[in-house]
């Protein structure tokens, strides 16, 4: 199953050049990268990406992120996958532009 990280592109240069994360600013406080399933996407980037535009979104393999992955309640009850490591570049599947349209951000199709 494929889950999604959101990152700004500055964020998404760092991991690339650094070739691993320990995710925004967010994640470094609450220690763990915070993810979101496909259902969870869209209201993840409207909640804390109101607003922002060059934003990236990262595909990840859940399976292989085997016991470092962690599906906690958060957000009105839901489970949302935690990862408590770095987030490396060979974590991720795909890498795609998260485009903002009319205050709307546009994910790629076959996300939503």
């Amino acid at each position: 199953m494929l889950i999604y990280k959101i990152f700004r592109q500055n964020e998404w240069a760092d991991m690339q050049a650094n070739g691993e994360t320990t995710g925004a600013p967010i994640d470094v406080t609450d220690g763990y990268v915070h993810i979101s399933t496909a259902e969870q996407a869209a209201e993840t980037a409207a909640k804390h990406f109101a607003g922002e535009d060059n934003l990236v979104l990262i595909a990840l393999e859940a399976d292989d992120l085997a016991d470092d992955l962690k599906w906690e309640v958060s957000r009105g009850g839901t489970l949302f996958p935690h990862l408590y490591r770095v987030l490396r570049m060979s974590d991720v599947v795909w890498s795609k532009p998260l485009p903002m349209v009319n205050g709307v951000h546009q994910f790629p199709e076959g996300v939503l």
